[in-house]
């Protein structure tokens, strides 16, 4: 679907996911995540770079257990996250769209859960390399967690957090020779509705990942 067509559509209220590729399993326990090596800070950053051409290829279990540990996954004792929090909410969920299904990220028990069975990759972005890369993340707050923080503040801690999660996905992919974008020029009502979010949830952003297109 090109990205006139999905803009029309969204302008009409009528952008919808497409059926799910082949089977959803309900709950996914992904591979322990590989906690060393890569490549150095400064060279992860030196890399990291937008891509919007995207090749199809599912990234595999362990590359995408590595990827989620990365953007927003517990790395110590406490509970404590790759990227911070104001007062450690821990606000943001992450949810990957995958040609089968959406799936929550559950970072307490390193395992994706569905609440969507079907493909939402269309849905998390008007542009038109979205619908075919390997996935796309959506970052969403949840207003519910943030009860210490003033409600005028609420969006914009919860908007800095996703930025940090968003910045440890680039920075993984740079290191391991995957592709990514975040896109906010999103149709947040669609996303919302397409994942079953409820009043108190508000989607901030969304990414692509995946493999770079093969010249």
């Amino acid at each position: 679907m090109n990205t006139l067509t999905k803009l029309a559509l969204g302008m009409m209220g009528r952008l919808r996911p497409k059926p799910a590729v082949g089977d959803a399993a309900t709950s996914i326990a992904l591979p322990s995540p590989a906690k060393h090596g890569g490549l150095p800070l400064m060279e992860a950053l030196a890399k990291r770079h937008s891509s919007r051409e995207f090749a199809p290829d599912a990234l595999p279990a362990r590359l995408l257990s590595d990827l989620l540990w990365a953007a927003y996954g517990v790395n110590r004792e406490g509970g404590g996250r790759t990227a911070p929090s104001a007062l450690n909410c821990q606000e943001v969920d992450v949810f990957v769209a995958l040609p089968a299904g959406a799936y929550r990220y559950d970072a307490a028990a390193h395992a994706l859960h569905l609440v969507a069975g079907s493909d939402l990759r269309s849905v998390t972005g008007y542009q038109d390399f979205v619908d075919e890369a390997a996935l796309d993340l959506v970052f969403v707050a949840d207003h519910a967690r943030m009860g210490m923080v003033p409600v005028a503040q609420r969006e914009s801690y919860a908007s800095a957090a996703a930025g940090a999660i968003a910045q440890n996905v680039y920075l993984f992919c740079a290191g391991n020779d995957l592709a990514a974008v975040i896109r906010a020029w999103i149709d947040r009502a669609a996303i919302a509705d397409a994942l079953g979010l409820t009043h108190d949830q508000q989607v901030l952003l969304a990414q692509t990942v995946g493999y770079p297109k093969r010249k």
